[in-house]
């Protein structure tokens, strides 16, 4: 019987064609929750480093929707530190933040030498289809669709991009035209 992280570990497989990815642990700070797991593709799809996190779903959040999140953000970059960043922020926020479309999170600082971006947006992740991104069923046989998980996109933005969302809201954001994988872009508002 596939194991929960098992089951996620062969959708995502399926996703990437087969690809090998490299593993990050993210040790926990909170008692009883394991850790984090940053799952890092490189050059997938071509040009991007893509980044899932594993372990955001163990924990429980009220206002979250029916499937728990689990994280990925895909950038022009090849600078492994984006994923870090985003394992990062999976374990200090969960059970705190729901990510739900359209938020946003203050990083507090530059998220990696070379950018100027502060700051995430959750949307949907850019390169991956409804089917593969909600409700990934995690559960064990007998109980299916009773554990599923939602991927959810964190995007890299500028802090007066992040302002713009909170003044003016995500779809606003978004028709300003911006690329959500270019982390070297100016601000787009």
């Amino acid at each position: 019987m596939a194991s929960r992280i098992e089951k996620y570990l062969a959708h995502l497989d399926r996703l990437s064609g087969g690809r090998e990815p490299r593993f990050f642990p993210v040790h926990s700070t909170r008692p009883g929750l394991p850790g984090v797991t940053e799952i890092v593709y490189d050059d997938l799809p071509a040009g991007l480093l893509t980044a899932f996190t594993y372990g955001l779903s163990a924990a429980e959040h009220p206002d979250r929707p029916d499937g728990a999140p689990e994280l990925c953000l895909s950038v022009n970059s090849t600078d492994v530190i984006w994923a870090h960043a985003v394992g990062h922020l999976a374990e200090q926020l969960r059970g705190t933040c729901p990510f739900v479309h359209g938020s946003t999170i203050n990083f507090g600082e530059r998220i990696a030498p070379g950018s100027e971006m502060t700051a995430f947006c959750v949307l949907e992740p850019p390169h991956l289809d409804r089917a593969d991104r909600l409700g990934i069923d995690v559960g064990p046989p007998g109980h299916e669709g009773h554990d599923l998980i939602d991927i959810r996109g964190l995007q890299p933005i500028h802090e007066i991009e992040r302002q713009f969302i909170a003044e003016h809201g995500f779809e606003a954001f978004r028709r300003t035209g911006w690329d959500p994988t270019d982390v070297l872009r100016r601000p787009a508002v």
